[in-house]
């Protein structure tokens, strides 16, 4: 067919030389003073106006997961810097790639697990049978166990109890402890409950897609990151870490 060409369409914003428009809302009059960093990054994302609770548990999952020290992406984004000062986006954009499953954690898998969950007619089966699934592929459950908190993460109650004020249905965060009590079960174990089945659990309360979960996570770690590097700027770590790692590490000819 000549003369035909398929064309996207974006919702999410347009703009003419007078105005700019993000979900069929004015950026000028409708956000700018108007909305908080989260409630315009809620309605940008999921083209709603976010309630209350879904903008206080953001909030709090933000604030909870923005910093962990010297962990490898901020590690990364020091050194990057150090190799590449004019490149400041680069140093972010370096410690943001290294932000996955065993450091900013598993949030999304755990978010599928519950939604998982969530749709099974029996919920408490479903627990079983993904514990029983992820044993026989002899694949780590994710949300449970960690490397650094061993006998319990610390932020994990404290975010839990600040969901369960907030006035959400409380539904996942139940799911979450079913899954937890069903793993003890199953394996004979108590392994803790990490910060990201609590995260996935909060989230998931907020209303956010599971698929959705590790773009909160990467927003929260890139403030943290900022944080890191305009201490980097006054107080340089990364000349240490390189000597750290030259010290640390031998050559050895094949």
């Amino acid at each position: 067919m000549t003369g035909d060409k398929t064309r996207g369409s974006t919702s999410i914003c347009g703009f003419t030389a007078d105005e700019i428009e993000i979900r069929g809302k004015n950026l000028v009059t409708d956000f700018i003073g108007e909305m908080d960093f989260v409630s315009a990054f809620l309605f940008q994302s999921l083209g709603k106006k976010p309630t209350a609770v879904q903008v206080e548990l953001i909030n709090t999952v933000m604030v909870t997961i923005m910093e962990h020290g010297l962990v490898p992406s901020a590690i990364v984004s020091r050194l990057t810097h150090y190799g590449a000062p004019e490149s400041y986006q680069g140093a972010i954009a370096a410690g943001l790639l290294g932000v996955g499953d065993r450091y900013a954690g598993t949030s999304s898998a755990c978010g599928h697990l519950l939604e998982r969950m969530h749709a099974a007619d029996d919920p408490k089966a479903e627990a079983s049978a993904i514990i029983r699934e992820h044993r026989a592929q002899q694949r780590p459950l994710p949300g449970f166990g960690h490397p650094i908190h061993k006998d319990t993460d610390p932020r994990v109650e404290r975010l839990l109890s600040i969901a369960e004020n907030s006035g959400s249905s409380g539904e996942y965060l139940t799911l979450m402890r079913l899954l937890e009590t069903t793993l003890c079960e199953e394996t004979g174990k108590t392994l803790v409950t990490n910060i990201s089945a609590a995260i996935g659990a909060v989230l998931a309360e907020a209303g956010i897609p599971a698929y959705m979960m590790r773009g909160i996570v990467l927003t929260a770690r890139c403030a943290g990151l900022v944080g890191h590097l305009a201490e980097e700027m006054n107080n340089p770590a990364a000349p240490a870490m390189w000597q750290g790692a030259q010290d640390a590490v031998d050559y050895k000819a094949n």
